[in-house]
C-alpha cells in the first residue's frame, strides 16, 4: 500500500513539472522491493544423525515391544544352589563307585539341603527369586542327581535292576516330554539359539501332588543304599519294602503327568 502511494505521487510531480505535450519514458522494475529472510532450518545438520539414532532405537523398541516377548532374570540364588547339585554329580558318582560312602552321604546331604532351602527362598520371596527357569531347572537337577545315583548305585550291585529301569525311564520319558512343550511353546522365531535362551519364558512345569512323595522316597531310598555299607544293622527288609514302595509311586507319578491339566501351563 505505502509502494502504491509512493508511486502515486511520483506520477502527479512529474505531472506537475512537465507539461501535457512532454512524452515521460516511465521505467518500471519487478525487482521485489523487500526480502525474506530465510529460517534456519531444524534441527541443525549437526545433529540430524543423533535424531536418525534415535529414532532408529525408538522403533526397535516398540518392535520389541510389539512382539510380546517377555525376559525375566535367571541369575537368582534359587537357580545358582540348583546349578551347584548339578555340578556336583559327577563328583558323586566317583565316590560312589569308589567306595567313599562317607563322602557320598555327606555331598547327598548338602543337595537335600540345598533343595529345601532354594524351594523356601522362592516361595518367600516370588518377586525376585522365582522365575520360569527355576520351575524347569529344579526338577532337571533333581533328574540328573537321581540318575546319577541310581546308575552308579546300580553298578555297584548296591540297587535292583528292574528298579533302576524303572526310575530312569520314567525320568527320560518325562525329560523328552519337557523338550516337545519347550518347543511347542517358544516364542516365534523358533531357533535353536532361543530353544536354550531360557530367559525367554515358555512353558511352567509344576509337579504334581504325588510326584513330590516320589521324589522325597526316592532320595531316601538312594540316600539309604548309598550309606547303607557303613551303617552297622541289618537291613535288608526295610530296604526291600522301601524298593517296592518307590516302583509304585515312580509309575504312579509318571501317569500323573500325563492326566494332570495343571501339570503344564503355558506362558504367553
Amino acid at each position: 500500500m505505502k509502494q502504491l502511494i509512493r508511486t502515486t505521487t511520483t506520477l502527479l510531480l512529474h505531472q506537475t513539472r512537465h507539461p501535457p505535450g512532454h512524452h515521460i519514458r516511465q521505467y518500471y522494475s519487478f525487482r521485489p522491493t523487500h526480502v525474506f529472510k530465510q529460517k534456519p532450518s531444524y534441527p541443525p545438520p549437526s545433529t540430524t544423525r543423533w535424531l536418525n539414532i534415535d529414532r532408529e532405537l525408538s522403533r526397535r523398541s516398540i518392535a520389541n515391544q510389539s512382539s510380546g516377548t517377555k525376559r525375566e532374570n535367571i541369575y537368582t540364588i534359587p537357580n545358582l544352589l540348583t546349578s551347584t547339585r548339578i555340578i556336583l554329580c559327577p563328583l558323586i558318582s566317583y565316590t560312589i563307585i569308589h567306595d567313599h560312602h562317607l563322602i557320598s552321604g555327606t555331598l547327598l546331604f548338602y543337595c537335600a539341603i540345598s533343595d529345601w532351602f532354594d524351594g523356601k527362598l522362592a516361595r518367600m520371596y516370588p518377586e525376585r527369586m522365582a522365575s520360569v527357569l527355576g520351575t524347569i531347572l529344579d526338577p532337571a537337577a533333581d533328574k540328573i542327581l537321581m540318575t546319577t545315583l541310581v546308575l552308579s548305585l546300580s553298578y555297584k550291585s548296591l540297587l535292583p535292576l528292574p528298579l533302576a529301569v524303572i526310575i530312569i525311564g520314567r525320568d527320560l520319558l518325562l525329560s523328552l516330554s519337557a523338550f516337545y512343550f519347550r518347543y511347542q511353546s517358544l516364542p516365534l522365531p523358533k531357533t535353536f539359539a532361543r530353544f536354550w535362551d531360557f530367559s525367554l519364558p515358555s512353558a511352567q512345569v509344576t509337579p504334581t501332588q504325588i510326584s513330590k512323595y516320589n521324589t522325597f522316597l526316592q532320595l531316601i531310598l538312594v540316600g539309604l543304599t548309598t550309606i547303607d555299607p557303613i551303617i552297622p544293622i541289618d537291613t535288608h527288609i526295610p530296604m526291600l519294602v522301601l524298593q517296592w514302595t518307590v516302583a509304585t509311586t515312580t509309575i504312579s507319578s509318571g501317569f500323573s503327568y500325563v492326566f494332570s491339566r495343571k501339570a503344564i501351563r503355558y506362558i504367553r
